[in-house]
């Protein structure tokens, strides 16, 4: 697992001044830009023999979007709800991310990513302030629009550093 801390500053300094909607919106794009060129056998090769090919994060980010919708519904159905957390290792060899065409993974992240979208634009302003408590040793804020996807959260004072808010803004 990489380290949490390292993690979460260079999405934050990535997203530092950026709206976190946007990045959503373009993430896609983006991906299928880089990956435009590619060929499958670049796609599926490994890095290292326990590093992700390309199209098993492709499959990833797709199966993670799902859970991601879950909890961005959860979070606004049950305010201040334990969000169940998944193994990513597990779902990769349950899924077999290995034999995935990248090219539908990267489909299927598209139009999750555009539900997940769709529902956030229709959430109320008192529905952003709803949260969820991420149960995994390290503050993976994936409900909030936050952390994995560079958006700062606000936090009271007295919050508890594993709560993930739907905040728009600081």
């Amino acid at each position: 697992m990489p380290d949490a801390t390292d993690y979460l500053s260079r999405i934050r300094d990535y997203a530092q001044g950026k709206d976190p909607l946007e990045l959503q919106e373009q993430t896609p794009s983006v991906l299928a830009e880089l990956l435009g060129n590619a060929s499958d056998e670049q796609l599926k090769r490994r890095p290292g023999k326990e590093k992700w090919s390309i199209g098993e994060i492709l499959a990833h980010l797709a199966e993670d979007e799902i859970a991601t919708a879950w909890r961005y519904r959860q979070m606004v159905e049950h305010s201040g709800l334990q969000l169940a957390g998944f193994d990513q290792d597990l779902w990769a060899q349950m899924g077999d991310y290995a034999s995935r065409a990248p090219q539908e993974s990267l489909a299927l992240f598209r139009l999750l990513r555009h539900a997940n979208l769709q529902f956030l634009q229709q959430v109320t302003p008192d529905q952003w302030e709803c949260f969820g408590i991420h149960g995994r040793t390290w503050p993976h804020h994936a409900p909030g629009l936050g952390r994995p996807y560079g958006r700062p959260r606000r936090q009271s004072p007295r919050a508890n550093p594993q709560d993930s808010r739907l905040t728009r803004g600081n």
